[in-house]
């Protein structure tokens, strides 16, 4: 793996994480959110991620890690799905939102799930810089040996 090659996997890494920070605020802001512009409660969304190189088997690139030959391109954001867990009934009679019975339809978002995700989300994105200030310390200390 070339040393431009690092850095281009450490920015895609990089943004693929900045992307579901976005996502998890975005999901807690509206923890409260009881009528979207739809008529239904805020629902969750969910970020995925695939390799760039996403043709590629995971036998097969296994096959060539162990070989020497693989050469990853990164990651990158495949999808924002809606979380389809159902939403939570909450006995609230004064809620405009409130059926005949008193319920309030609310967000499927779970606040820990939340902060949990943004914990492995803030880690992750964490390492990528890690990993790409090691490729300029690198690429520096390679420069230095010309003088």
């Amino acid at each position: 793996m070339s040393m431009f090659n690092s850095i281009n996997v450490s920015a895609s890494g990089l943004t693929a994480q900045r992307l579901r920070m976005d996502i998890v605020t975005k999901n807690i802001a509206n923890v409260n959110t009881t009528r979207t512009p739809d008529g239904t409660p805020y629902r969750r969304q969910v970020v995925e991620f695939q390799t760039k190189d996403n043709n590629v088997s995971f036998s097969e690139y296994l096959t060539r890690n162990s070989e020497g030959s693989a050469n990853s391109t990164g990651v990158e954001v495949s999808s924002i799905k809606n979380d389809t867990s159902p939403y939570k009934k909450v006995y609230e009679p004064g809620h405009p939102d409130a059926d005949e019975s008193g319920y309030v339809l609310m967000p499927n978002v779970d606040i820990a799930t939340e902060m949990a995700n943004m914990i492995s989300a803030t880690r992750a994105y964490e390492a990528n810089v890690t990993a790409l200030n090691g490729t300029k310390s690198m690429a520096l200390k390679a420069l230095e040996i010309g003088k």
